[in-house]
């Protein structure tokens, strides 16, 4: 059982991982003031290296890792292209980020309550990309 809750939780902090980057790419480009372009981009940084971490446990267990949900990624895209297209400010993205990130934390709550029975090094890992989560909205409050 800790095998299997640790994978599945492994691969949930994965496409969180993933869809967090990818959310960054969309929008760092149209980001203006620069403060929060480093926000952004000191937070895709962090994301980065707990993806390696996450990448060297899934290869350890011979897994996959999981991509996001092509549905979730997709609405996403197209969520921030129309507000983008609306009203292409700093506080459109911020509201876009912390709508994600609030998705984010929410999710990975309800992945280590699931999967109760991973292990702890999986357990932190996700604690942490959820407190990356939380600082992130935190950071970029001012520019709502």
């Amino acid at each position: 059982m800790i095998h299997q809750d640790t994978v599945k939780l492994l691969r949930e902090c994965d496409a969180g991982i993933k869809m967090g980057t990818a959310s960054i790419d969309d929008v760092l480009d149209h980001v203006k003031n620069n403060s929060f372009r480093t926000y952004l981009t000191e937070c895709k940084q962090e994301h980065n290296k707990l993806q390696d971490e996450v990448q060297i446990l899934l290869d350890k267990y011979k897994d996959d890792g999981k991509a996001p949900n092509p549905m979730a990624k997709g609405m996403s895209q197209i969520k921030t292209n129309i507000k983008l297209g609306l009203n292409d400010s700093d506080a459109t993205i911020a509201d876009l980020m912390t709508d994600g990130c609030n998705m984010g934390v929410k999710s990975l709550n309800r992945y280590l309550n699931e999967y109760k029975a991973a292990d702890e090094v999986s357990k932190d890992i996700t604690k942490r990309l959820i407190n990356l989560e939380e600082k992130l909205t935190t950071d970029i409050r001012q520019f709502l």
